[in-house]
């Protein structure tokens, strides 16, 4: 056979081979959907670690800026995951204090991104139709001005809402949450009239947890870092004393629908004893 035949014969070959696969891979992904769906248990809060934007570009021949506005988009189909499944709540960690100190470029990209995605929200009809309240959580100092007011400006279009709820860990940290939290504690305290000695006699638990940044919703029973990082990098210390964790070994940007349904059905088959 001379080189054009073959070369046509390997194309259709690997044409058929692809759409095969593809087409099991839904089939198996429809299967996995209405597993989940009919289990019915979901998280009332789901955590998501976006981990590895920048090692899917660099594997992927890419400069790093695209593997972060790649992970940009990845995080819309997910949200849309999420409000298909009516998952209560979720809770992105976008970029930890840690990454604050990134190359200057690099942050400089990843907070125009979030500038842009702030105001995408702000206007996407799947926000306002399934009235998701969406927040920033974390410490904003030093951002842009432009990115506070698009984070404003979202969270005040939302703020009235009563469906899903949306957190956007930006700037944040666990442990710079649990320092705010006592911060917060101590001077409630004080313009109620207490000395410092009878507010740290009296601190506990319970104090901590109201005054986090998002006290307002159940803690996270359920955690997915993408990457195949097994570890949370101080991704809500606090709260995920009784979380279920699940590690993913593909790059966010290429985590994919039946990714995310494997790890719910994982979540399912659990059984959590919280502490007991």
């Amino acid at each position: 056979m001379s080189s054009e035949p073959l070369k046509v014969a390997v194309q259709t070959f690997q044409k058929t081979r692809n759409a095969t696969r593809g087409a099991l891979l839904w089939g198996y992904e429809q299967r996995l959907a209405r597993e989940v769906r009919a289990h019915g248990h979901l998280p009332r809060h789901l955590g998501l670690i976006l981990d590895g934007n920048r090692r899917f570009a660099r594997a992927s021949g890419l400069q790093r800026e695209v593997g972060h506005s790649i992970g940009a988009d990845k995080a819309h189909e997910v949200l849309q995951w999420c409000l298909e499944l009516g998952i209560p709540a979720a809770t992105i960690w976008v970029l930890s204090t840690d990454n604050k100190s990134r190359d200057p470029s690099e942050l400089a990209h990843i907070l125009g991104l979030l500038e842009k995605e702030a105001r995408s929200l702000a206007t996407d009809p799947r926000i306002h139709a399934n009235r998701v309240r969406v927040r920033a959580i974390g410490q904003h100092d030093g951002f842009p001005p432009q990115v506070l007011a698009a984070l404003k400006d979202l969270e005040e279009k939302t703020a009235h809402y009563d469906g899903m709820r949306l957190n956007i860990a930006v700037g944040y940290g666990g442990r710079e949450e649990i320092v705010d939290a006592v911060k917060r504690h101590l001077t409630a305290q004080a313009q109620a009239g207490q000395t410092l000695a009878q507010a740290a006699a009296d601190l506990g638990p319970d104090h901590i947890s109201a005054h986090l940044y998002a006290a307002d919703i159940p803690d996270p029973d359920f955690i997915i870092r993408t990457s195949g990082e097994i570890r949370l990098s101080g991704f809500m210390l606090w709260q995920s004393v009784y979380s279920e964790y699940y590690f993913c070994d593909v790059y966010w940007p290429g985590f994919r629908r039946v990714d995310f349904l494997r790890a719910l059905r994982d979540f399912q088959g659990r059984d959590r004893r919280f502490g007991r």
